[in-house]
């Protein structure tokens, strides 16, 4: 599929842009951004750098600075929804701040928490991705086959290729789901290891 088949409500045909945009450079910038808003706005699905270079036939490099710059305002503008990247492109999605009054408005089902065993094996996976199964268990001196087959029954984790070892073991690594469950934009928003070792030994 390509990626304007995946973009519901918009035209597929490629659209010259430099024939209908506002002649001053500041103006073109505000229609581009708009544009891309609107696309954003309109797609049910992670919208990829590709669909606007393909079908707007601008340079990726400036879609992207588009799209970072759209990132940035939603980011600080810390209203009901943020722009997110995901593995497979750009999405709206609501602010996690929001989750519990959206699903008591909404009557939407509440999500099933996850347990202390399965959020330790979510963490190992988050920060040492692409990881085997025998990684984590020597990681967690226990075995995780089941915290990892519920995981990935959530949505949150997903094999992601093979190792090159004896065997080629599964790795894992984590999914789009996984960062809006938290809250993420991208991956690099995860605090840092130190981060959590130093809030940890500070609460001690």
């Amino acid at each position: 599929m390509s990626d304007s088949d995946k973009i519901d409500h918009i035209e597929s045909e490629e659209v010259d842009t430099e024939q209908i945009q506002p002649d001053d450079e500041a103006d073109r910038e505000h229609y581009l951004k708009s544009l891309f808003e609107a696309v954003f706005f309109l797609s049910n699905e992670p919208v990829p750098v590709s669909f606007f270079v393909k079908n707007f036939m601008i340079d990726p490099t400036h879609a992207k600075i588009i799209i970072d710059s759209l990132v940035d305002e939603y980011e600080e503008r810390d209203g009901g929804i943020r722009l997110a990247e995901l593995s497979n492109g750009y999405q709206f999605v609501t602010n996690a701040k929001l989750a519990e009054q959206l699903r008591h408005a909404l009557g939407l089902k509440k999500r099933e928490s996850l347990s202390k065993g399965m959020l330790e094996t979510l963490a190992i996976i988050a920060y040492k991705q692409p990881i085997t199964l025998a990684d984590i268990d020597e990681l967690r001196g226990a075995s995780s086959r089941m915290m990892v087959a519920n995981l990935m029954k959530r949505n949150l984790v997903k094999p992601v290729g093979r190792k090159e070892l004896p065997g080629r073991p599964l790795a894992y690594g984590t999914t789009d789901e996984f960062l809006r469950y938290f809250g993420l934009s991208k991956l690099s928003d995860l605090p840092k290891l130190s981060e959590i070792k130093e809030f940890s030994l500070d609460t001690e």
